[in-house]
């Protein structure tokens, strides 16, 4: 395995019902620093992969490292470093915000004083700290978004994984994710996040990779990838070739 890759992506399948791949011979590398883009259609199988990555799903075929550790054998080191912000964020609704964000400070035995100024950080920068009072089963899905995304930051992950994360963001806090991602890349995080909105990929990735039908069916450098044309024009060149079974 590449020693210096903070996810990497070996090999991995995934089959449903009967012997139908949702993730076929998946092989990719992110490296520190990297914006790893992941697009495809709706149901081409990058949900299956990132709920793999983080250890959602379990998965036979394959393996899968997280700075160098491997997600079957060791989850917890694993989890460690890493933060997931699902599609559609499944938050305990019977608690407040700051409750929340608390509970996810224990959970990764963050101090006091580094949870409070980070809280205090990102919940200015959402514009939420006037609502981290209120239950979360008030919150608008918007600030559900919001509140799910600035538990990922607080303890500050080496590897940051996001299905489709500016769905239901408003444009000034999906600039403002943008920003801290830049922010934490320059850092050395590693970002890995889906997406079909080709345009956010193309200005925000240094590198992707194209899933159809399961099968990664291009991959590289957002260069190599688009040639000097659009990553939409280079998605659908690569998405209008026949599979190679």
């Amino acid at each position: 395995m590449n020693g210096n890759a903070m996810l990497e992506i070996k090999h991995y399948s995934k089959s449903y019902g009967a012997g139908k791949k949702a993730a076929d011979d998946v092989s990719l590398c992110v490296m520190p620093g990297d914006i790893y883009g992941f697009i495809g259609h709706n149901g081409a199988g990058k949900s299956t992969t990132i709920r793999a990555v983080v250890g959602v799903l379990d998965f036979t075929e394959g393996d899968i490292f997280i700075d160098g550790h491997s997600v079957k054998d060791e989850p917890l080191a694993c989890k460690r470093v890493t933060a997931y912000i699902p599609d559609n964020p499944d938050l305990y609704e019977n608690l407040t915000g700051i409750q929340y964000l608390n509970f996810i400070a224990d959970v990764f035995g963050i101090s006091s004083a580094d949870r409070e100024s980070g809280i205090r950080k990102y919940a200015g920068l959402f514009e939420i700290s006037d609502a981290l009072g209120d239950l979360i089963s008030s919150y608008s899905h918007g600030m559900k978004q919001k509140l799910a995304i600035i538990s990922a930051l607080i303890h500050s992950p080496k590897l940051l994984v996001l299905d489709e994360p500016f769905v239901g963001l408003d444009p000034k806090a999906t600039f403002t994710l943008k920003e801290l991602m830049h922010e934490m890349c320059r850092k050395g995080t590693a970002v890995f996040f889906s997406t079909h909105v080709l345009d956010v990929a193309e200005k925000l990735c240094n590198k992707v990779a194209i899933i159809k039908h399961g099968k990664i069916i291009a991959s590289g450098t957002m260069e190599e990838l688009t040639e000097g044309h659009s990553l939409e024009e280079a998605f659908l060149e690569a998405d209008g070739l026949p599979d190679a079974y």
